[in-house]
């Protein structure tokens, strides 16, 4: 049944999507179930999996992450007909919330000045991601096109990953954001040096492309 899953994922999902819910479940479920009955699989079966079939030191990220995929799964047998009940109903692994870092204003300005002054490869990077908040992909994805500077709006309307290439953004809505002046003139003068990497606006950099910005 995961097979057929997978297959079924591969028409509607991302590469990436199916390669995490692939790797997921070869990781962490077939070991246990794999000669299993999905109708003969219980509750107390599906909690005991999360919270003790799983290695030892898992953390509640990975366990939440394994019973989305298994919820899913089972999800899957009772939209086609082969189950009326998904055993994983009423379980949840609760995740404790991640304490968000925020650099403050003069943090920032001190990162982009001290940037600017080595002539880092990513400061152009790092002023449009500072002042817009758009996300990596969105930034490598971005076009002059995309670009109005007679109304001081970006329109962001698609993402690139390693995996996946261009797609449609995150939340696969297209949004406006506003660009300040001080952004705009950024972009102007950038716009005069960036003849190499046109029409994309920022620079086609190795790390970036390879998924290591971080």
């Amino acid at each position: 049944w995961v097979e057929h899953c997978l297959r079924r994922m591969k028409l509607e999902l991302m590469p990436s999507s199916v390669m995490n819910y692939q790797g997921g479940l070869e990781k962490w479920v077939n070991p246990v179930w794999n000669n299993r009955l999905l109708s003969d699989i219980t509750r107390a079966e599906v909690h005991q999996l999360v919270f003790e079939e799983l290695q030892l030191g898992a953390n509640p990220h990975a366990r939440r992450n394994a019973l989305k995929m298994v919820k899913r799964i089972f999800q899957m047998a009772i939209e086609d007909g082969y189950l009326d009940r998904n055993p994983c109903a009423g379980i949840t692994v609760k995740v404790p919330e991640a304490d968000q870092a925020v650099l403050t204003s003069s943090e920032v300005q001190t990162f982009l000045t001290k940037a600017k002054v080595l002539e880092h490869e990513f400061y152009p990077v790092w002023v449009v991601a500072v002042m817009t908040g758009m996300r990596s992909g969105e930034m490598y994805a971005l076009e002059w096109n995309d670009i109005d500077f007679e109304t001081m709006n970006i329109r962001v309307t698609k993402q690139w990953t390693s995996k996946n290439g261009i797609t449609p953004t995150k939340t696969r809505k297209c949004r406006t954001v506003t660009i300040s002046q001080q952004l705009a003139e950024f972009l102007k003068e950038f716009k005069l040096q960036s003849k190499a990497w046109q029409p994309h606006v920022l620079p086609r950099l190795s790390e970036w492309e390879r998924g290591e910005q971080a």
